[in-house]
């Protein structure tokens, strides 16, 4: 005789909870959409929260001319790829031989990757605009691409490290007695194990770079160079403020991640959920 057993109120609270958090996480989204069609006199008028009586489209138009947008787009392309792709190879191999390779001192190295990807950017920002300078990559988009790239590693090697350490002894015993060597291992058993997970952690990677600003501010002052997060700044002066286009000009920044998250969504959610080793 089987008894049903009650689920109780626990799941109906964290649905709750789950739907609460992604209303609060697509309310800003909501507030530029709407408010990026509205005439600026309407703005004043009816607030942020009405929703537009005239829908007028020359802001977008108006931004992306003044600002050479699609220069921007392909910069921030070029960079969160670059980055993406730089911070998963180094992380990966790092992680190999910290995971899988049993480095001496492995425990320090994976405390120290822990502590780098800790540190603030306000920390690191004068020793890096310093160092660019000497190298003469100051103003060239590849500065932001080597740090990035580097920064990134330090999580990616955490992350990947820990995925690794639980793979199972037998399993690369039994690749070592048949003579393969750790390059083979590498290449013909750990990546594709590993390549949901890869490909989670570059997503990650892409978006993260995708809205950074702080490092780009500092780095690229030339506005050829400039990313997708800087041409916002373009909207507010030192005295004049138009928020209608500072809307426009956030719908038209986060939209490019936005739809790369939902483009490659069922791939992204199949890594999480697929783990190291089925």
């Amino acid at each position: 005789m089987s008894v049903k057993r009650k689920k109780g109120v626990a799941p109906y609270l964290v649905l709750v909870g789950l739907v609460f958090m992604a209303l609060v996480w697509l309310f800003p989204m909501y507030i530029a959409f709407i408010n990026s069609f509205k005439p600026e006199q309407e703005f004043v008028q009816n607030g942020v929260l009405a929703l537009p009586q005239d829908w007028d489209f020359s802001k977008f138009s108006k931004f992306w001319g003044e600002v050479n947008f699609s220069k921007k787009l392909l910069n921030s392309a070029q960079v969160s790829l670059f980055v993406a792709l730089i911070g998963v190879v180094l992380s990966f191999l790092t992680a190999y031989a910290i995971g899988i390779g049993r480095v001496k001192g492995r425990i320090w190295i994976l405390g120290f990757f822990m502590v780098a990807f800790t540190i603030p950017q306000e920390a690191l920002i004068y020793p890096l605009y310093s160092v660019s300078k000497m190298l003469n990559l100051y103003d060239n988009i590849w500065s932001i691409i080597i740090i990035f790239g580097v920064m990134s590693t330090g999580f990616g090697t955490y992350l990947l490290s820990s995925v690794m350490s639980t793979f199972p002894d037998e399993l690369l015993e039994a690749a070592r007695v048949d003579g393969a060597s750790p390059w083979r291992i590498l290449r013909s058993i750990v990546l594709p194990l590993l390549r949901p997970t890869l490909f989670v952690l570059a997503t990650m990677f892409f978006i993260f770079t995708w809205n950074e600003f702080l490092i780009p501010l500092v780095m690229l002052p030339s506005n050829d160079n400039q990313t997708v997060t800087l041409a916002m700044a373009v909207t507010t002066g030192q005295y004049t403020s138009d928020p209608t286009a500072r809307a426009a000009a956030a719908l038209i920044g986060f939209m490019p991640s936005v739809i790369f998250f939902l483009i490659f969504q069922r791939t992204l959610m199949r890594g999480i959920t697929l783990g190291a080793v089925k």
